[in-house]
């Protein structure tokens, strides 16, 4: 991780991708009066280190709500093959907001939107805002899903195996990773490749090497689908490539959609309000000592 320098840095950390972590991360620790706590321990811990290491000067968090979302609108399928967690991973969730709301950190959540929504419309206002043209964003998830935001002015850093390693993606990293892909180009790269996680469809016989191979050269999936109706793509495309992309380009736009997150959400910003200031110590301290989580009364931050 970095440390700070004369910019201003705004984290903003998805909660629930790294909550899912949590749970899943570490054994399932309870208190004695038998309450799982695993997941607000791992979360507080990843917390606690981000701002011990990145020292923000403000900070927002996102979370994901239960209604269903406008990709779910648009594809019922979305999403559809994901297990639901068990009632004990959701039930963590409050407890989490509740010591989030003693540290002062603004919590941000829309209805019929995911936390990457919200992450995407945060991280686009914090980069227009004239009050501080300086502000560098760094988002903290479990999910690669993020690193299509990152730009001259945002990166991500992400969780990689259980809740201590991560790694940090500038644009050089995330086309280290992407095979020279940009993160602008992820989207595409999913709209072709499909996802199998978040069930988008993609175009089926398409893989990660065709997909790469046609981003490389047609740019985006516009200029691809724009260039194949000119008819200026024959001798660049294979033949049985050429079927597949014909025949399933609305699914291969529709993918698109499920894939981008959208970053004009309807919220209440305001980078003032999410300033990392001064806290209830006492009040956190009663939350932690509730919890027996002994160990981290000790790097309250």
């Amino acid at each position: 991780m970095e440390t700070k320098d004369e910019n201003r840095l705004l984290i903003v950390i998805d909660a629930h991708s790294l909550i899912h972590r949590a749970y899943h991360a570490l054994p399932p620790l309870k208190t004695k009066d038998g309450r799982l706590v695993n997941a607000v321990y791992g979360f507080f811990t990843v917390f606690f280190k981000a701002l011990r290491e990145l020292r923000p000067d403000s900070v927002a968090v996102a979370f994901d709500l239960a209604a269903p979302t406008f990709r779910h609108r648009a594809f019922p399928g979305y999403k559809a093959k994901r297990e639901r967690a068990p009632e004990e991973f959701y039930l963590q969730i409050p407890t989490i907001k509740e010591i989030l709301g003693a540290f002062g950190v603004q919590i941000f959540e829309k209805q019929g939107f995911e936390a990457d929504d919200i992450i995407g419309t945060i991280v686009t206002l914090a980069k227009d805002s004239p009050e501080f043209p300086d502000l560098k964003t760094i988002v903290l998830s479990s999910d690669n899903d993020v690193l299509q935001l990152v730009d001259e002015k945002v990166r991500a850093l992400i969780l990689k195996k259980g809740i201590s390693q991560t790694t940090l993606y500038d644009e050089k990293a995330v086309r280290e990773k992407y095979k020279g892909l940009s993160p602008g180009q992820l989207v595409d790269f999913k709209a072709l490749r499909g996802d199998p996680s978040d069930n988008i469809p993609g175009v089926f016989g398409i893989g990660e090497k065709t997909a790469t191979e046609l981003l490389t050269s047609f740019q985006s999936l516009e200029n691809l689908y724009s260039l194949i109706e000119q008819e200026a793509t024959e001798e660049l495309i294979k033949a049985s490539v050429f079927e597949k992309l014909v025949s399933q380009k609305e699914q291969a736009f529709l993918s698109k959609k499920l894939a981008e997150i959208c970053c004009n959400v309807k919220i209440d910003f305001n980078l003032g309000t999410c300033r990392w200031k001064d806290y209830d110590r006492l009040k956190v301290a009663e939350h932690f000592r509730d919890l027996q989580f002994f160990s981290l009364l000790s790097k309250l931050p």
